[in-house]
């Protein structure tokens, strides 16, 4: 191979494989004669022959860099991963590589290797189970640093398909609050879609409130600290994030308690935003847990932030008298949780069916102003329930007078000649949507 560099001297200077330079004159370009060489004259080519080197270098060295800059997002972007604290793995990932997002952004969560779940979990150990939800097992799992974590690991045939897991990691990704649970990563493996949350050592309200035993250990302050501080989470969601939110799945079991029993709302899986100013939507697709879905919502596929009220009003009232929405009670007219409240507190009686353990350990005017609250929540007229931000002023006493609730959407069980139970409401509206989680 030859290099040829022309000159100002109208000759042609060319390297030779041998790599002796060569000057021949360019007005004869069929002579072979060279009227100078580099072999013949070794120290005036030193100088040139090292600045061409330099350069070749420095060149060489800008190559490298700009491949290892472009390799470096690549990676950022895809699925490598590093160890951290000695067993997790993870890299914040870009939404595109595996959620199939066009954020270029990136969801700002981190990513968690198989590996280290299998780890954490013991294979997904039958010990470490916490327990089962609609979508779901829940797994506790503990990394060699002595982290501990809850792993909830998707079902194969759970209704949440790809859309929801993603909703729910990037949503969460937003939300920053003393009362939302705090998403600590994910990882999806072939047919595994897995959710790393902040451990709660107390697990879920539901399994409080509805065990005799342990519900003992729930007093009327703790019962109402945890009612304000779930109604101070949802007002974040719909008033005070960077988002508007509506969280659509509201209920005791997606209220999840720490070591002080602290309320953090969980599963963001069929939350959705509302785009600018607006507070309400519509779905095709009606997903959601018989009992704490609105009317509305059940009968229509409307849903707004008062759809949530009307599930967070359910929850104060199930929190009160310790007893299930979805249950029926007063043989004679077999009327849900709802409607039992409701022809109660119409007879000025509403006391009866409150949680002894709360009127043994706090005023029975606190306890009627929770059930007060709770019953504007759940009224059949979305406009007539209260905001989230009017529901923390009520419950924090700083409105004195509560509005006179209205009788709520409440759902009966109709006898039939056959026997076979069916719902209806005191509207007429048919509320038979099955349960989804």
């Amino acid at each position: 191979m030859v290099n040829r560099v022309k000159t100002t001297t109208m000759s042609v200077a060319a390297l030779g494989d041998n790599g002796n330079l060569v000057l021949r004159d360019e007005s004869e370009p069929r002579t072979s004669e060279v009227f100078w060489q580099s072999f013949d004259n070794p120290t005036d080519t030193l100088l040139p022959v090292a600045a061409v080197m330099v350069l070749l270098v420095i060149v060489m060295i800008y190559i490298r860099r700009k491949h290892i800059s472009r390799t470096t997002k690549e990676v950022e972007g895809s699925l490598a991963a590093f160890w951290y604290k000695d067993d997790l793995q993870i890299a914040t990932k870009n939404s595109s590589a595996k959620l199939g997002g066009d954020n270029e952004s990136g969801i700002g969560v981190p990513f968690c290797s198989w590996e280290s779940i299998i780890a954490a979990t013991e294979n997904f150990s039958d010990v470490n189970k916490l327990g089962r939800g609609g979508f779901g097992p829940l797994y506790k799992g503990m990394f060699h640093g002595g982290q501990e974590i809850a792993v909830k690991r998707l079902s194969s045939c759970s209704s949440q398909g790809i859309n929801e897991f993603q909703n729910e990691i990037v949503l969460i990704a937003k939300l920053q609050h003393r009362n939302l649970v705090r998403l600590l990563g994910y990882c999806m493996k072939e047919n595994e879609k897995i959710l790393l949350y902040e451990y709660m050592a107390n697990k879920s309200l539901d399994a409080f409130i509805f065990d005799k035993k342990l519900c003992m250990l729930l007093d009327g302050k703790k019962r109402f600290d945890i009612i304000l501080g779930i109604a101070r989470g949802v007002l974040y969601l719909h008033q005070d994030s960077r988002l508007r939110i509506i969280h659509r799945d509201l209920k005791t079991s997606n209220i999840l308690l720490d070591e002080e029993m602290n309320p953090k709302i969980s599963d963001f899986g069929l939350a959705r935003i509302v785009e600018g100013k607006g507070i309400e939507a519509s779905t095709n697709k009606v997903i959601g847990t018989y009992g704490y879905m609105s009317p509305e919502y059940a009968s229509d596929g409307l849903f707004s932030i008062k759809s949530d009220v009307f599930s967070f009003g359910v929850v104060v009232l199930e929190i009160i008298t310790g007893k299930r929405n979805t249950g029926f009670y007063q043989s004679t007219e077999d009327l849900n949780l709802l409607g039992y409240v409701w022809r109660l507190w119409s007879e000025n009686k509403a006391l009866d069916i409150v949680d002894p353990i709360l009127l043994e350990s706090c005023k029975k005017s606190e306890v009627i102003k929770c059930i007060n609250v709770g019953l504007l929540c759940v009224e059949e007229d979305p406009s007539n329930r209260p905001t989230m931000l009017n529901v923390v002023f009520m419950l924090s006493g700083e409105i004195a007078v509560l509005p006179i609730p209205n009788q709520p959407a409440f759902v009966m069980r109709k006898r039939s000649s056959s026997n076979q139970p069916g719902l209806f409401s005191n509207n007429g509206l048919t509320v038979s949507i099955p349960q989804g989680r």
